[in-house]
């Protein structure tokens, strides 16, 4: 297994909606790996192809559950459901969320509260998830990624503006740049 730089934000295949997967081979099987091993590295709890410069609709989760159980799984050619946005403003604490595209950065960001995500497993075997909470944050999260969206894209004022202003300042938002886990030294 190997792992793989992650794009930042600005390189067009994060910003392009993925293609459906057609080829269920070794290719695939060792992408799946190596994202497992790229996330697992950086750390995060969720990696889109897109991120490692594969425009493909397929990504990876790993997170354990309040009961100190494993959730780790790759979907791939997803569908996702998701329950109306609560009302209000994100809360800082409570709505953090970060990027491994956008390293570094935290912002509050509002997410529907429940998600159903219909996906096929590397064996192509449709499956079913019924999550709420932070799982179904990351679901969100990593679904909007095979549509082209960072979660920077949705956050509202002001958080929207100091997002923006960090891109800047640290020379993102261009085509070419990447950092490796376990290598780069970021906050991600």
């Amino acid at each position: 297994m190997t792992i793989l730089p992650i794009r930042i934000t600005g390189d067009p295949v994060l910003h392009s909606p993925a293609s459906p997967v057609t080829e269920f081979d070794d290719t695939l099987r060792t992408l799946v790996f190596d994202m497992f091993e790229t996330m697992d590295a950086a750390p995060g709890v969720g990696l889109a192809a897109p991120q490692v410069g594969v425009g493909l609709r397929l990504f990876v989760y790993s997170y354990d559950t309040d009961e100190g159980q494993p959730w780790r799984g790759v979907a791939i050619n997803p569908e996702l459901w998701i329950t109306p946005l609560p009302a209000g403003a994100p809360e800082d604490e409570l709505d953090s969320e970060g990027c491994l595209s956008v390293p570094g950065e935290r912002f509050p960001l509002v997410r529907s509260e429940r998600a159903i995500l219909r996906a096929v497993d590397l064996d192509q075997k449709p499956f079913e998830l019924e999550v709420d909470g932070w799982r179904a944050r990351i679901l969100q999260h990593e679904f909007d990624h095979l549509d082209g969206v960072l979660y920077s894209d949705r956050l509202v004022a002001p958080f929207y503006k100091t997002v923006q202003k960090a891109i800047k300042k640290a020379g993102w938002g261009v085509d070419g740049i990447s950092w490796m886990p376990g290598v780069d030294d970021l906050d991600a």
